[in-house]
């Protein structure tokens, strides 16, 4: 079971994810209370070991800034969240990292893995970033490959959302912080332990 920590901001919550098992940590570099600047996610970039995927996420700016603020930062993804074309992915094919597409469920028509050309897929709840549960068992049709669940998701709940959607992987921000904003290393721990921990 691949796992993303989202929304990133202290090296000591990094450093977490990292010891925990984490396949992907993100930081936010478009407007959110987890915004790290381009040069900051470079810097907490530089301490994620080999092996786990750094990835900057960004939504409601455009692909230069994409391509800028990616390159500065050195992240190894770029993940566009939200109301991105098809045009869009393809203007960063030759942009030296994977990309990720991050869609809310409601628009099961577009949420085919690879539909345009990402390496990754993210379904988010139809409130993306509200940290609510939704229906992750009514998810029609049902991506395949390289697909992560999101939105809603925390320790107590990861294990039963997996059974229920079956994705490839899990992606998590506000389910593992202490307050909004602020990771906590302990909860970052378990969800990773008990997503890991479901034999997927």
């Amino acid at each position: 079971m691949f796992v993303k920590i989202c929304g990133l901001t202290e090296s000591e919550h990094v450093a977490a994810a990292a010891e925990s098992g984490a396949d992907a940590v993100g930081f936010l570099l478009s407007p959110s209370p987890r915004r790290v600047t381009p040069e900051r996610a470079r810097e907490l970039a530089s301490a994620v070991p080999p092996g786990v995927l750094t990835v900057g996420v960004f939504a409601g700016v455009p692909v230069e800034t994409i391509r800028r603020d990616a390159a500065d930062a050195g992240v190894g993804a770029v993940q566009l969240h939200g109301d991105y074309r098809r045009e869009d992915f393809e203007a960063l094919a030759d942009f030296p990292a994977e990309r990720i597409r991050a869609v809310p469920a409601a628009l099961l028509g577009e949420v085919a893995f690879g539909a345009f050309g990402e390496d990754y897929l993210i379904v988010d709840s139809p409130r993306p970033g509200s940290g609510e549960t939704w229906d992750w068992n009514g998810l029609q049709p049902r991506p395949d490959g390289r697909w992560m669940l999101a939105g809603g998701l925390d320790p107590d709940l990861v294990a039963a959302a997996i059974e229920q959607a079956r994705p490839w992987g899990v992606d998590v921000s506000s389910g593992v912080e202490a307050r909004r904003g602020v990771k906590d290393p302990g909860l970052i721990a378990r969800f990773v332990a008990n997503a890991k921990g479901t034999g997927s």
